[in-house]
């Protein structure tokens, strides 16, 4: 008795340089809904149990959680091929997940394991899937990079786009505005998505940029500012951003509006830059529930569906846990395979000057 599709109001998008923006409607089939929800509510989960491990001293270095921001990744995901491209900064876990990694290789990455995506030499910044160029720990290094992908798209003229996603951190770098005006100079088929969660680090955004308009930033480049916070309204703008990318446009900026519920890192103590009426107002936002209660009023689905959902997530992502603390780690003598392509072995300089190892070239 599920009604099977329905049609949503979403808030509508700021535009700059565009005759019009995106609908303010979005049609929703139920199983659309289901996927969505599912979607959000793994990454969300999973998150959680890292910042568990983090706390039992199971993962070692910087650890960047999503929560908060998990409808910016599911919502690129649903308008975008699994033949386009994505790159990100190294808060990567989500567009891990949706890229196609799963939860089991996420952590057992996390937790330099074997069986990690990595097989345990990338961390928790570092996994890759097919056109899935990773986490990079370098502020906004990925940017000219997905610059590079787009470039490549337009050669081969294969159709497909390339979406490179930064922070409002990375959003003053001279490295962004290098690739917008190669970008636009070329019409290269690539959407710039910022994800602007407020703050660098613990620094609030309008204290570090003269113009707080990300959107705008590049004058000569179209951009939307998106209610991202709403997984329908990032669907509906990356839908639209990809056609008018696929249209010979050339590329357009995005801005994500969206807040991340915990700290900057997994090892940050200092919370208190963020006072609790903000963070309050912000989690009565929460993208999870919100999408929950829109598709329940709409009689797409129950709560006791949900409550089922969220029951196999949380079995999966439990089971991934224990795999990723009970994996082997990579031995020593792997630890330098695979620096190039299919190369012929090499022997490389070991942790001191006496000792060698020995570098495969196969592919992962």
């Amino acid at each position: 008795d599920f009604t099977q599709q329905v049609t949503f109001d979403i808030k509508k998008c700021d535009v700059h340089g565009l005759e019009e923006g995106p609908a303010d409607t979005s049609v929703l089939t139920r199983d659309q809904g289901l996927g969505l929800y599912r979607s959000m509510q793994t990454i969300r989960c999973m998150e959680q149990h890292v910042d568990l491990l983090y706390r039992q001293k199971l993962i070692l270095g910087p650890c960047h959680l999503y929560i908060g921001q998990e409808a910016c990744a599911v919502g690129i995901e649903a308008s975008i091929d699994k033949a386009d491209h994505l790159i990100t900064s190294y808060r990567s876990h989500g567009f891990s997940f949706t890229r196609g990694v799963s939860v089991r290789e996420i952590l057992a990455e996390i937790t330099g394991r074997r069986g990690g995506v990595s097989k345990g030499r990338g961390g928790p910044m570092h996994m890759y899937a097919p056109n899935f160029y990773g986490g990079n720990g370098i502020v906004g290094s990925q940017v000219p990079l997905g610059a590079g992908v787009a470039l490549a798209c337009q050669y081969r003229g294969n159709d497909q786009i390339c979406v490179a996603v930064y922070g409002d951190g990375a959003a003053n770098q001279g490295q962004l505005f290098e690739a917008y005006n190669m970008a636009a100079l070329w019409k290269l088929p690539i959407i710039f998505v910022c994800e602007n969660n407020r703050y660098a680090k613990w620094t609030p955004m309008q204290r570090v940029s003269a113009c707080t308009d990300l959107y705008k930033r590049a004058d000569y480049i179209p951009g939307l500012r998106v209610d991202g916070m709403d997984v329908l309204c990032v669907r509906e703008a990356s839908k639209f951003a990809k056609d008018h990318c696929q249209s010979g446009k050339g590329p357009i900026i995005l801005e994500l509006q969206t807040y991340r519920f915990h700290r900057h890192g997994t090892a940050d103590r200092h919370p208190s830059y963020r006072n609790e009426a903000e963070v309050q107002e912000y989690s009565n936002k929460d993208p999870i529930s919100r999408l929950a209660g829109q598709v329940i009023h709409a009689n797409m689905t129950s709560a006791q569906e949900f409550e089922e959902i969220d029951m196999e997530i949380r079995k999966e992502v439990e089971e991934a846990s224990q795999f990723a603390i009970t994996d082997q780690e990579p031995p020593l003598h792997d630890l330098c395979n695979y620096v190039y392509h299919n190369s012929p072995p090499l022997k490389i300089r070991g942790i001191h000057r006496w000792a060698t190892l020995v570098s495969i070239g196969n592919t992962l």
